[in-house]
C-alpha cells in the first residue's frame, strides 16, 4: 500500500479502484503489521468503512468533494476527534473522548478523507523518539529495532509502513520534520498560524503547528492545501490567502538563491548525513539554483532557549489536568491531595521534568534570568532568519544530525534533546520548513534534507523540495515490511 494519494484518486476517477476497497486494504494491513510497528493507538474501523462507502457513492456519481475524497489518513492523537478518544499518549487522558473535532479534522472530513485512526506519540508531544508513550513504543518500519523519531513518530511510521496514505502530526520543535527524516517520508511544518490550532491539545502555544506527512511532495501539498487557511476560532490564525500549492510545484528552482548555514554542519554530525545533504545541494545547483553561505550564529543558543520557553508554556498549559473537570482522577482526602495524587499518577517522568523546569523558569526571582533571557534569544533567532532571507530565497540544511537511533540508546534527556538542534530554530522563528528524503546511510537508514522559507512562503518551500525529489530516486524506495 504505497500508492501516493494523487495516484489513488486518479484510480478512483478511472474506476480502477474504489475507496471501500482501498480502506479495507489499509485496515487489513494495519491488522497484519501494526502489532509490530505500533503506529496506532486507536483504529476506527467502522467509521472508516462508513466514510469510504459514502465516498464511493460520490465518485460513482462523478461528484467527489475534492482531491482527498476517499483517501485513508491517520491523525496524531493530539488532535481532538468527536466521539473518538484523544489520549496524547498519556495515562492522564487515557479515557478522554472529546465532544468536538479540531478544525483540521473537520476540514479533512469535509474534504471526504477517510480517517483510519489515531497515531501514537510521545506523551503530550514531549519527546523525540515515540518511546515515551504510556501505551507502547512505535518502531521504525525501516528497522524495527530503531525509533521512528518523535513526537509524531506514529504518524510518520504509518505513512512509511504503508499503514496510511497520509497523516498529520504537530511540530513544536521538530516533531514533524525529525520523524519524517528518520522514516524516509515528506514532513511539512507550515508557518505558525497558517493552519488552525483549534482542537490541538496544546504543548507550547507559541510554538505548536500542525502539518502533514506524505509519501511525496505532491501529496504533502495536497494535504496542506485542504487544512490551511484562517479560522476565527484560533486567535493566532493568519487571515492570508492560501496559494494553489500544486500549481506552484513545477516551477523548479532555476534562478533561486539557496542559503547554506555554516552552523548546521557541526562536530559530531553523522558523516553519512553530511555527505547526503551536500550531495543534495549539488543536485539543486545542477537544477539551476545558486547556493551561497549564510550565518545564523544564534543557532547554537536555540536549543537552550527552546528548553526554557517550551517547559514554561507547557507548565501553564498542563495545569488544567488536575482531576477536577476531565481526565484521570485519583481520589484523596481533600482537593490538594486529590490533585497531587492525580498529577503524580497521570504524568510520566519526562512530562514531570518539563513541568518542574517550566515552573522554576517562571518563578519569582528567576523569570528575567531564564524565561526573559530565552525570549531575547528567540528575538535574535528571528532577526537572523529575516536578515538571511533578505539575501536568499530559501535555506537548505540537514533535518537531523544523525539517522534513526536504536530503542533505548538515548536514555539521558540531553542526548535526546540534541536530535532537534536543526529543527528548533524554525519553530522559534515561526517559519515554514519541510523535510524531504535525500539518501540513505551505509546501514540503509533514511536521511532528510530540510528546506526552510520565509513566513507564509510554503509554496516556494514545497516547490524546491519537489524539484529535488523529481531529480532523485529516493521517493521510490520503501521499507520491506511484511507480515
Amino acid at each position: 500500500m504505497h500508492r501516493p494519494i494523487h495516484e489513488l484518486t486518479d484510480a478512483y476517477r478511472r474506476g480502477g479502484l474504489t475507496p471501500t476497497a482501498v480502506a479495507e486494504a489499509y485496515l487489513a494491513r494495519i491488522d497484519a503489521l501494526d502489532g509490530r510497528v505500533g503506529a496506532y493507538l486507536t483504529v476506527v474501523r467502522e467509521q472508516a468503512l462508513a466514510a469510504a462507502r459514502e465516498s464511493e457513492l460520490r465518485w460513482r456519481a462523478g461528484k467527489p468533494l475534492g482531491p482527498l475524497d476517499g483517501v485513508p489518513v491517520a491523525l496524531k492523537d493530539v488532535l481532538c476527534t468527536r466521539g473518538v478518544r484523544t489520549t496524547c499518549g498519556s495515562k492522564m487522558l487515557e479515557a478522554f473522548v472529546p465532544p468536538y473535532d479540531a478544525t483540521v479534522v473537520a476540514r479533512l472530513r469535509a474534504a471526504g478523507a477517510v480517517i483510519l485512526g489515531k497515531t501514537n506519540m510521545d506523551e503530550f508531544a514531549m519527546g523525540s523518539s515515540t518511546e515515551l508513550s504510556v501505551f507502547h513504543p512505535t518502531r521504525n518500519p525501516w528497522d524495527l529495532a530503531r525509533v521512528p523519531g518523535g513526537s509524531s513518530g506514529g504518524s510518520a511510521a504509518a505513512v512509511a509502513g504503508g499503514l496510511a496514505a497520509g497523516s498529520f502530526g504537530s511540530d513544536t520543535g521538530g516533531s514533524i520534520r525529525q520523524p519524517a527524516a528518520f522514516c524516509g517520508v515528506v514532513g511539512m511544518k507550515p508557518t505558525y498560524g497558517r493552519v488552525s490550532r483549534y482542537g490541538l491539545v496544546a504543548l507550547a502555544s507559541s510554538l505548536d503547528q500542525i502539518g502533514p506527512f506524505a509519501q511525496d511532495v505532491r501529496d504533502a501539498a495536497l494535504l496542506l492545501g485542504v487544512v490551511a487557511g484562517h479560522d476565527r476560532r484560533d486567535a493566532t490564525s493568519i487571515a492570508a490567502p492560501v496559494p494553489d500549492y500544486i500549481a506552484e510545484l513545477p516551477k523548479g528552482v532555476a534562478g533561486l538563491t539557496l542559503g547554506l548555514p555554516d552552523e548546521y554542519f557541526i562536530d559530531g554530525m553523522d558523516p553519512d548525513v553530511e555527505r547526503a545533504v551536500r550531495a543534495a545541494i549539488e543536485v539543486l545547483k545542477g537544477l539551476g539554483a545558486r547556493v551561497e553561505r549564510v550565518s545564523l550564529p544564534t543557532t547554537k543558543h536555540s536549543l537552550a532557549a527552546y528548553y526554557l520557553i517550551l517547559p514554561a508554556e507547557a507548565s501553564s498549559n498542563l495545569a488544567r489536568y488536575d482531576g477536577v473537570k476531565f481526565g484521570l482522577r485519583v481520589p484523596g482526602r481533600d482537593l490538594v491531595e486529590m490533585e497531587s495524587r492525580t498529577r503524580a499518577a497521570g504524568f510520566g517522568a519526562e512530562v514531570k521534568r518539563r513541568i518542574m523546569l517550566g515552573t522554576y523558569a517562571l518563578s519569582a526571582g528567576y523569570y528575567d534570568a531564564y524565561y526573559g533571557k530565552a525570549q531575547s534569544v528567540r528575538t535574535l533567532v528571528r532577526r537572523e532568519f529575516a536578515a538571511a532571507f533578505a539575501r536568499v530565497d530559501l535555506i537548505v540544511a540537514p533535518t537531523t544530525p544523525n539517522v534513526a537511533f536504536k530503542h533505548g540508546e538515548k536514555e539521558d534527556p540531553l542526548s535526546m534533546y540534541l536530535n532537534d538542534v536543526f529543527t528548533i530554530p524554525g519553530n522559534l522563528s515561526g517559519i515554514p520548513g519541510v523535510s524531504v528524503p535525500c539518501g540513505f546511510s551505509g546501514a540503509g537508514l533514511p536521511i532528510g534534507l530540510q528546506v526552510l522559507g520565509r513566513p507564509l512562503d510554503e509554496a516556494r518551500v514545497l516547490r524546491a523540495a519537489y524539484a529535488y525529489e523529481q531529480a532523485t530516486p529516493w521517493r521510490s524506495r520503501r521499507p520491506e515490511l511484511t507480515a
